[in-house]
């Protein structure tokens, strides 16, 4: 049972914005309709790449603890589900929002749509297999629930999954998608593949970092955590037919990585090793 509300929960995460083969043709040229300026001459450093490898939220040590408390996910109840993603919603606003301030940086939430059937974003068209979108284009959360889901919950795999989309809000307002996108704009399929890997793993990462505040929880058992690391480890690459999310085992070391130290700076994907994001 617990495996059917895991997958029914919402596993797949998916970037709207990512020009993977599931993504509707469009999505990546909106995304970069304004591009940063590329940098000139061959060889020259690209602007933005400290806001990826170095970025001040790196530093603010442990991600604040809010006692977050989003209350029960009771089977059957659309309400109920709302309620709780909006009430998860505002608790990962208050962490980062404090942790933006820690590293003096400004802070926006971002808005939180909530549907029930496939829609059309700015970004382009609603991801086949996905139940959660952030599209960058108007900064929205897009979080689509389904009937199975709302008979068969499970109130950690939701929070997971709202936080890895929410850790893409975080990318796009720390600078660290400034250099991501123009990296990307420059880069072969290769290249392409692997910065999707670095920014998919960070934001699992961030995720992760937030489940940590709430650890020892109702909501965040260390045996339910337990199982929803051992189940990406041997399916979290099951649902993309190219490495753009990075291999289970790694996808499972970056939860874990985050889950034990629980700072944003244990989540920096870009300036470590290639085969660490394999």
């Amino acid at each position: 049972m617990l495996a059917l509300a895991l997958a029914a929960a919402g596993l797949v995460i998916v970037l709207a914005d990512m020009a993977t083969t599931s993504t509707a043709p469009g999505n990546e040229a909106q995304q970069q309709a304004s591009p940063p300026a590329r940098a000139s001459g061959k060889g020259a450093p690209v602007p933005g790449k400290s806001l990826a490898t170095a970025n001040p939220l790196y530093r603010t040590g442990r991600l604040a603890d809010v006692n977050c408390a989003p209350g029960a996910l009771p089977a059957g109840s659309m309400s109920a589900y709302r309620r709780f993603l909006i009430r998860v919603t505002t608790c990962l606003n208050k962490a980062w929002g404090a942790q933006f301030r820690k590293a003096g940086m400004p802070f926006s939430k971002p808005r939180l749509r909530i549907i029930t059937r496939k829609v059309k974003t700015p970004c382009g068209s609603w991801n086949a297999g996905a139940d959660a979108v952030y599209c960058s284009t108007d900064r929205t959360m897009y979080l689509m629930i389904s009937k199975d889901q709302v008979r068969n919950p499970f109130p950690l795999g939701i929070t997971r999954l709202v936080a890895h989309e929410y850790g893409h809000h975080i990318q796009q307002i720390s600078g660290i998608w400034d250099y991501y996108w123009l990296v990307r704009s420059m880069a072969g399929k290769a290249r392409r593949l692997q910065l999707s890997r670095n920014s998919e793993l960070q934001a699992e990462c961030f995720s992760a970092v937030f489940m940590s505040t709430m650890r020892g929880t109702e909501l965040v058992t260390e045996e339910d955590w337990a199982y929803t690391v051992d189940w990406f480890k041997k399916n979290g690459a099951k649902g993309w037919p190219q490495n753009d999310h990075g291999r289970g085992p790694t996808q499972a070391a970056w939860m874990k990585r985050g889950f034990n130290r629980g700072t944003p700076g244990a989540c920096n994907t870009w300036s470590v090793s290639p085969r660490k994001t394999l």
